[in-house]
């Protein structure tokens, strides 16, 4: 990885926005740049704000980019909160014609979940580390002794007869009104399930809703530690800023020296 700065855009459903990144501290070196997400939020249409992002900065060198689905090799297989086309579109190629730069595509949740291991709450722990992102649904990012798995998909596993994020995301709380409690009751019947699959060492608590978290930590009820994520909403561009200055290749990402035991 360069020792100088790294570029990283986080692309969402309502907003694309990028920044540079000092890899020693993950601190942003300058103000993110936001640009709303274009509708439809076809594969050309985003490629090309993620473009102007870009150029914003007069940035020339590597890029990681996150987006809303599953990547393997570069190429999306999902997508969630953008169009459909995505599927099966080479997203690190596109992106890589069309602003010029070396580009790397990601998962948003697995950008997030790098970023919390190497610079947040996650940093230096070991065993085995889940990061959840709560929002409009429930994003993952799974890590085993620093090494990420990536694209896991833990909120849309089934869980009272639907996927889990539709009952514990925080759009229950933020869009539906419902009480904090009753929400917090959910998200910890959706983690003690996650222990008896999972058995973490650590779970990681991210998403907007984590600045409230001291307001509910109390009511999730598990038995593994929860921990508050740290670096809010700029840890998809710092994630992602990582990935794509990563000279290794982009089937895991290691966010720490390889422990023992």
């Amino acid at each position: 990885m360069t020792s100088g700065p790294l570029y990283g855009v986080d692309v969402g459903g309502t907003c694309i926005k990028g920044a540079l990144v000092d890899p020693a501290t993950g601190h942003l070196t300058t103000k993110r740049h936001r640009i709303p997400t274009p509708q439809p939020s076809t594969p050309e249409a985003v490629a090309h704000t993620v473009e102007e992002i870009v150029r914003h900065f007069s940035w020339r060198g590597p890029i990681g980019v996150t987006v809303p689905g599953v990547v393997r090799e570069g190429v999306v297989s999902t997508a969630a909160n953008i169009d459909d086309a995505w599927i099966g579109t080479d997203a690190a190629q596109l992106l890589t014609s069309v602003t010029g730069c070396p580009a790397r595509v990601l998962n948003d949740a697995d950008a997030a979940g790098i970023a919390e291991m190497v610079y947040g709450a996650g940093a230096g722990r070991s065993g085995l580390v889940v990061m959840l992102t709560f929002g409009t649904g429930i994003g993952s990012a799974v890590f085993y002794k620093g090494e990420l798995i990536p694209n896991t998909e833990l909120g849309h596993l089934e869980f009272h007869g639907m996927a889990a994020e539709r009952y514990a995301a925080a759009r229950n709380v933020e869009r539906d009104d419902m009480d904090l409690t009753v929400w917090s009751r959910r998200v910890g019947e959706y983690l003690r399930y996650l222990e008896r699959v999972l058995t973490p060492d650590l779970f990681l608590f991210g998403g907007g809703i984590s600045k409230r978290f001291s307001q509910f930590s109390r009511v999730l009820d598990v038995a593994t530690p929860v921990l508050a994520a740290e670096l809010r909403n700029n840890a998809g561009i710092v994630g992602a800023a990582l990935a794509g200055g990563d000279t290794e290749p982009a089937r895991g990402h290691r966010t720490g020296p390889k422990e023992t035991g």
